[in-house]
């Protein structure tokens, strides 16, 4: 059997289907590897939300597939995922000796597709498979980890002008609750007392084929349950849409300690007329109001977002809004992009194209404004205790670990290995915009 590299881009759903990938591929008498260079088998799983994300894995397949090196023979190549599914049989033009070509509901077939592969014709399958989404259930198993992200559903009914997603993950698709929960069951037996769950729109899950229970949305529903289980003492979940931010929802994060006092809020834009090019069924009004319910029902409540910068159209009085509603919402934590394009979404056709020079300006601008927040924030909690469960070594500084609180901020103290996996409580000594350093309470 091969020795498999898995490289992947993107986003936290990505991931989750690389390692469901993993699982499969071992289960078939495949080996796992982190060398890239020992490996027979070369699998990309792609990303399609940015142009650069594509661009990254087209020159990566090809700087594997046409390597110069006579003494090393050239691995299988594949390209999964949502660049798969977006640009289809247009990448063997592009990579003639690519071998595998898998979209996003067929990563279960991965096994027979390798075997299918080294026949010499490039295999490809992008089509649509009913089911798929409960395919995306199994984990490797890992000894100390204390995090794990758990796929709820595939796919988004959204159709935003500017994302791809509809087309490379198709029409939502929901997994039974009873599944996700036994599946977080056996998680909760490797250790794992974190669970982040996973959807395009994460907390709409449900919606038009599960019934609503005493006012509570399907997705309330799944975080009672999951809330319910023992062993897990942390729930997040990820992405979600304002539109799905009930009541049911906010008080949730009351009556469920477990859900931190973390949520991230997609804003996109403080314009209401960006937001209705944008093809975002909210107005501006409606969303902070969603904000300031999070402040005022969860004490010590930080919030993130999503926004872009310069979509087409945008004035220099819109992107005064959007700066003037990130300041009201004080979000603590952001991932503020540049517009660009994406083949196949409907904003490509739209006009009055923002510059490049603009659009990194107002980049810069709602940066700066994030970090002034940030920090401000971050010092508050100077002198406090905060639980923190331990991720891993610190990147900077021998003796040190880094966690995260039930906020969502990254803290940095001393602390050896067996730390790993386990919650602790820090006194915090200091903190910049980005992080808190602490030292154990």
């Amino acid at each position: 059997m091969s020795r498999v590299f898995i490289k992947t881009y993107g986003c936290q759903m990505n991931e989750r289907d690389s390692e469901a990938v993993a699982v499969k591929l071992v289960e078939s008498g495949h080996e796992i590897i982190a060398d890239e260079e020992s490996a027979d088998v070369v699998l990309l799983n792609t990303c399609s939300v940015r142009d650069k994300a594509e661009q990254k894995a087209i020159g990566k397949a090809s700087r594997i597939l046409n390597q110069r090196n006579p003494t090393k023979k050239t691995p299988l190549v594949g390209i999964m995922g949502c660049m798969a599914q977006n640009r289809g049989e247009e990448l063997l033009e592009k990579l003639p000796n690519l071998s595998l070509l898998v979209g996003t509901q067929k990563f279960h077939h991965l096994p027979e597709l390798l075997k299918k592969a080294r026949t010499g014709n490039p295999i490809v399958e992008l089509a649509e498979e009913h089911d798929s989404q409960n395919e995306i259930r199994d984990h490797l198993p890992a000894s100390g980890r204390p995090s794990a992200f758990v796929s709820i559903m595939q796919g988004c009914n959204m159709n935003c002008s500017f994302c791809i997603v509809p087309k490379t993950r198709g029409r939502e698709r929901y997994r039974p609750i009873a599944e996700i929960v036994a599946e977080i069951r056996e998680l909760e037996k490797l250790g794992v007392c974190e669970v982040t769950l996973l959807g395009q729109i994460v907390n709409a899950y449900g919606r038009g084929v599960m019934a609503p229970v005493d006012g509570k949305t399907p997705f309330v529903q799944l975080l009672e349950k999951v809330n319910e289980l023992p062993h897990i003492r942390r729930i997040r979940f990820t992405s979600p849409h304002p539109i799905a931010y009930g009541k049911d929802l906010i008080e949730a994060f009351v009556r469920m300690p477990k859900l931190g006092k973390y949520a991230h809020l997609p804003m996109q834009s403080g314009s209401n007329r960006i937001l209705e090019a944008m093809n975002r069924p909210y107005r501006i009004e409606k969303f902070l109001g969603i904000a300031s319910k999070l402040r005022a029902n969860v004490p010590g409540m930080r919030l993130s977002t999503d926004v872009i910068v310069g979509f087409p159209g945008e004035t220099d009085a819109d992107f005064e809004l959007t700066k003037k509603a990130f300041s009201e919402a004080g979000f603590e934590m952001g991932f503020i992009f540049k517009y660009s394009d994406r083949s196949g979404t409907p904003s490509v056709d739209l006009s009055s194209k923002v510059s490049q020079e603009v659009l990194e300006k107002r980049n810069q601008e709602l940066l700066q404004i994030l970090e002034k927040q940030s920090l401000a924030s971050n010092l508050k909690l100077i002198g406090t205790n905060l639980e923190v469960l331990v991720e891993g070594v610190a990147r900077k500084g021998t003796g040190r670990v880094t966690g995260r609180s039930p906020c969502f901020r990254k803290v940095n103290f001393p602390g050896d290995e067996s730390l790993i996996g386990k919650p602790v409580v820090v006194r915090i000594t200091q903190a910049n915009h980005a992080s808190l350093s602490a030292e154990l309470a």
